[in-house]
This record gives C-alpha cells, sequence and structure tokens, in this order.
C-alpha cells in the first residue's frame, strides 16, 4: 500500500496491523480494538467491501460527511461486541443517521470520512460506508481520537459541524440544526444519550470534497496500517518496539516508569483521570491528564505536550497502545510525544479552533498552548 493508494481495499490480513496502528494514534481512546475487530471480521465475512481512497482523489464537488459514535465505555462492555454487531445487521443506528443527514442536505452522501482515529470510532465509518457502497476518505479529522466533537480540523478550516443529526440506541432521532458555540451540539448530544440508552451515531460536518482537501488529515488509515506492519516487524527482529513507534511518527519518548497513583470518574461519557507516574530508575515523575484521551503531560511538573499535540501510551515490552481504561497502579508505561499535523495547529489557532480546542474544556484554563517540540526543549534546560 503507497502513500497514494486510489481504491486500496482492505483484507483479512490487515486486521490486526491496522488495529494495532489504530490503537496507538487514538492516544488512549478511540474505542476498544476487540469491538473494531468484530466489526471489520464482520463486514469481511459477509462479503462487503472496504474501500478506501485518498483524499486528492476525491472530486471536488462530491458530498463528504463525518459521524461516529457516542456513549459510554461502560454501556458498551455491557451491551457486547458481538451482540451489537449482530444486531446492526436489522438496524444500524449510524446508517439511519446518514440517511437524515441527506434528507437534511437534499442530495445523496458520496464519501464518508472518520472523525477521528480510533480502534473503534473507524472501523465503524469504514463499515457504514462499505454498507453504503462507497469508498472511506483515507485520512480523518484530527490525526488522533478526542473527546469532543467540536475538537476537529474541519471545524477550525471554516466546515460547519451542523446540522448534527444523532440517532440513539432507542431509536430516538434528534437533530442539532445550528449552534452559536461550538460546544454546544456535543454537550446535547452527550445529555440526549443519557436519556436514550447511553449510545447512538451522529454524522456531521457535512462539506465539499474541495473543503475536505483543505482540511482533513491525510491518509491517517493507510497511515495506521504502516504502523502496525513496522510494529509487528520490530518485534520479529528484536527492535525496539517504543522506538519504532516514535521513528514511525516523527515523535520521540518522552517517559518510562510505572503507574503510581490515578483518580478517575466517569462523567457523561466522558473517562476522566490524572495519572501520576515515576521512574524508580532515574528517580523522574510524570503526569497525564486524561478526558478519555492524553490531553496534557507534565514532565517533573514541567509542561511536555498539550492537546492537540499527541501522547502516546504504549507498552514499554510490547509498544502495543494501551486505552486509558486499561490504566491500573504499577503498570509499566512508556510515552511517545508527536507533534499534530499542521492542519490540525493550523485549525486549533483559527477563532473558532481557540474555543473548540481550549484546555478550560478538560478542566485546564491556565495553560496556554505551546507546540511539544518547544515544550521539551525548555523541559530539557
Amino acid at each position: 500500500m503507497t502513500d497514494n493508494a486510489i481504491g486500496y481495499r482492505l483484507t483479512t490480513d490487515d486486521i490486526e496491523p491496522l488495529l494495532d496502528g489504530m490503537t496507538i494514534m487514538g492516544t488512549g481512546g478511540g474505542g476498544s480494538p476487540a469491538f473494531g475487530r468484530e466489526i471489520l471480521r464482520n463486514d469481511l465475512a459477509r462479503g462487503r467491501v472496504i474501500e478506501l481512497i485518498d483524499p486528492d482523489a476525491v472530486d471536488d464537488e462530491a458530498t463528504v460527511v463525518s459521524g461516529g459514535y457516542m456513549g459510554s465505555t461502560s454501556v458498551l462492555d455491557r451491551l457486547g461486541f458481538a451482540d451489537l454487531v449482530a444486531g446492526w445487521e436489522e438496524r444500524f443506528e449510524l446508517l439511519d443517521a446518514v440517511r437524515v443527514m441527506e434528507g437534511l442536505l437534499g442530495r445523496t452522501v458520496d464519501h464518508l470520512v472518520p472523525f477521528e482515529i480510533g480502534a473503534l470510532n473507524t472501523p465503524v465509518i469504514l463499515s457504514a460506508a462499505a454498507r453504503l457502497g462507497l469508498a472511506t476518505v483515507d485520512g480523518d479529522g484530527l490525526g488522533r481520537s478526542a473527546p469532543e466533537t467540536q475538537m476537529s480540523s474541519f471545524i477550525g478550516h471554516g466546515i460547519s459541524l451542523t446540522p448534527m443529526p444523532l440517532v440513539d440506541h432507542a431509536g430516538n432521532v434528534l437533530v442539532v440544526q445550528q449552534a452559536s458555540d461550538p460546544t454546544y451540539p456535543d454537550q446535547i448530544g452527550r445529555r440526549a444519550l443519557s436519556l436514550g440508552g447511553g449510545l447512538g451515531a451522529n454524522n456531521h460536518y457535512p462539506m465539499s470534497g474541495r473543503q475536505l482537501k483543505e482540511a482533513v488529515i491525510p491518509r491517517t488509515i493507510s497511515g495506521a496500517l504502516r504502523l502496525g506492519r513496522a510494529l509487528a516487524e520490530a518485534r520479529a527482529t528484536g527492535v525496539d518496539p517504543v522506538a519504532a513507534v516514535a521513528e514511525q511518527l516523527g515523535g520521540r519518548s518522552a517517559f518510562t516508569g510505572r503507574v503510581a497513583t490515578l483518580a478517575e470518574r466517569e462523567d457523561e461519557g466522558f473517562y476522566a483521570t490524572d495519572v501520576d507516574l515515576v521512574d524508580d530508575r532515574n528517580d523522574g515523575a510524570a503526569r497525564l491528564t486524561i478526558q478519555n484521551e492524553t490531553m496534557l503531560l507534565t514532565l517533573d511538573d514541567r509542561l511536555a505536550a498539550i492537546f492537540p499535540d499527541l501522547v502516546l501510551m504504549l507498552d514499554p515490552t510490547t509498544g502495543r497502545g494501551i486505552l486509558s481504561t486499561e490504566l491500573t497502579e504499577g503498570l509499566p508505561l512508556a510515552l511517545v510525544t508527536v507533534p499534530c499535523h499542521p492542519r490540525l495547529r493550523d485549525a486549533a489557532a483559527s477563532a473558532t479552533g481557540r474555543a473548540a480546542f481550549s484546555p478550560a474544556t478538560f478542566g485546564r484554563p491556565d495553560v496556554v498552548w505551546r507546540p511539544t517540540e518547544d515544550l521539551l526543549l525548555a523541559a530539557q534546560h
């Protein structure tokens, strides 16, 4: 698979490396790879074609939409992955949301693009596109995962989040037609889900192909597949898997230690926690602020990375991506920081982006974003 792949079709051999890569890039969130595996295996077993299209190959006049699933991880665990996927053969909420969007737009959708890269939220888009007979754009709105719908390159490049249809697990349909505050649709969506079974699908960011090309973080699905393959090769050849991940993504190893303490809570679909880590060998310390995904990292009380830059949580031995819900006291953890894509930085710097990406959304109104490479350089002096 090349960077300019057009019409690439996923196979069963792609599933594991793809999920490995997406779990790492999900920065602790993006959903369970076990769920993503169930989705992809089911679709391929049923003969569905999961096809990618390069962003540059999308027609300028095409209609592209994003979307995904919203809800609590505890609800997903309770309902069960296999049962949910089996139920989608009768009713798939994400397809219903796309149909509502088409009705609002007055035209059919040509392509779907993931909101984020993650082991669940990317496969659900791949599945919806395959069921519709459409190719999925090889890219997404972040190049990582994020906890809130307005946190996207799309919104920072002038693409409207609304209209946003939401179809919940109970069958209720809600449309946020317009919003004056970029955080409003996500807040309303989560409140609605709490009344409708705690799980649902949304559709959002309707855009043209021309808009897509200006805003999308390109080739992240194929990038996740390459990352997974590079990690598998590193394991097979005895190369340090954490170093292999850092090299593949243009990041740097920032910390290796163990989880000392964590204070966690779940609030309206978010898994939020502060995680303190220690490095017993070098007497170092780190702290992660997590809201589903890693949002902020300090090293010895100095800022080292701030969302939307990436902090990857990896198993130090295997390089496997660790989900935030897997964190427990004593867990060994390696942290890798990666600068986010320039398009995402540009989006975060826009007027709308400053509100959408504000550190206040994850409890740190005192923090002003600076590039992780600058923060790490300052921390070394």
